[in-house]
């Protein structure tokens, strides 16, 4: 055997070793944008340069971080825990419940994100919320040797067509923090029958990627990799949400007392593409924003230049109002419209599916 002939053979050893270690590893984000800069307002969506990224985002959430509000938390149906640091789970729901301060986490969860490969379009540490921009998932690009080979030198040209971004919210309790991470995904599709134009358009969010990222910031946080692993494997609880009517309008009941519905429905409208503008906990009242996900498909590159030349509006926001009423051990989901009375009975049936859906 000549000494190209190994060369060759060596490199092929190589190329498939290295192409192992990255399947052991189904994580693994790239930003595709760059920090955002100060001059754009924070409602708007960060807009990468590179158009095959562009796509339509949502608005960033401007909840009311409200401090001490929230009463202990009652002890939900699956729950594990490693020294100050435990995940609770409702359906399929899960966060983190850590004994320490908001302000000691904020950094701590910040860092985490930084390192898993995000940057971070909105920091609003005195509400408790911070969001990733999209990344792309490369650990689900093919990885056979002419990926690994070219992919360094070309590696826009490899794409998944689908993109993430996660949102945190930390929730200040009388005993420490709740946190939440919540995930928002799209899709890039044809959208003309010769397939030579595409759209982004929004897929369903993800909720074992959220645990994922839920059990390793535990590990960001001092759990251990065998210990977080036993705590996300936490058995599914039953179903707890169903959608029914209630003189005559259209509500979401929960078998929670409101103090854990409270939260579960916050998450959920995270998940499910609202923007929660305001809340008023005493009052049970979420005040949202909320773009159908039809409304947010988009074309890419030549018809993004069109619509910002003014040719084709985007579907104006619905804002509403979602009330949470607790009554003993279950709870009350309705829609309400802007001004406080009963919704429009299509909008209202339509949102309580959406987030009863999210809740089972």
């Amino acid at each position: 055997m000549n000494t190209i002939s190994r060369f060759a053979l060596l490199a092929l050893a190589v190329g498939l070793a290295a192409c192992s270690a990255l399947e052991s590893d189904k994580i693994d984000y790239k930003s595709a944008g760059k920090a955002p800069t100060l001059e754009v307002p924070p409602d708007l969506t960060q807009l990468s340069r590179d158009n095959r990224y562009a796509v339509p985002g949502g608005a960033v959430t401007a909840n009311a971080y409200q401090a001490g509000l929230a009463n202990a938390p009652s002890l939900p149906t699956a729950v594990g825990s490693v020294g100050d640091v435990r995940m609770e789970r409702a359906g399929t729901q899960r966060w983190l419940v850590v004994n320490r301060p908001a302000d000691q986490l904020w950094d701590p969860v910040k860092d985490f994100w930084q390192e898993s490969g995000f940057l971070l379009t909105s920091e609003q540490r005195n509400l408790g919320i911070m969001e990733t921009d999209w990344a792309e998932n490369r650990a689900k690009l093919p990885q056979d040797m002419i990926r690994g080979v070219i992919g360094k030198f070309l590696d826009s040209v490899y794409s998944t067509g689908e993109l993430d971004r996660f949102r945190t919210r930390l929730e200040r309790t009388p005993n420490g923090t709740e946190i939440f991470i919540s995930h928002r995904g799209m899709e890039e599709v044809y959208s003309s029958s010769r397939k030579d134009q595409t759209a982004w358009q929004p897929r369903s969010s993800d909720a074992e990627l959220e645990a994922e990222f839920l059990r390793r910031l535990m590990v960001k946080l001092g759990v251990s990799q065998e210990q977080s692993k036993v705590l996300a494997a936490t058995g599914t609880p039953p179903q707890t949400a169903k959608v029914a009517t209630v003189n005559g309008q259209p509500v979401v009941q929960i078998n929670d007392n409101f103090d854990r519905a409270w939260r579960r429905v916050g998450l959920a409208l995270d998940r499910t593409g609202f923007t929660v503008e305001d809340r008023d906990r005493a009052a049970g009242t979420y005040f949202v924003r909320y773009v159908p996900p039809s409304a947010n498909k988009e074309p890419s590159a030549i018809g993004k230049i069109i619509n910002a030349f003014g040719s084709s509006k985007p579907e104006p926001p619905l804002k509403l109002r979602i009330l949470v009423k607790g009554q003993g051990e279950s709870t009350t989901v309705s829609v309400l419209n802007e001004q406080g009375a009963v919704a429009d009975a299509a909008n209202a049936q339509r949102i309580v599916q959406v987030i009863a859906d999210d809740l089972k």
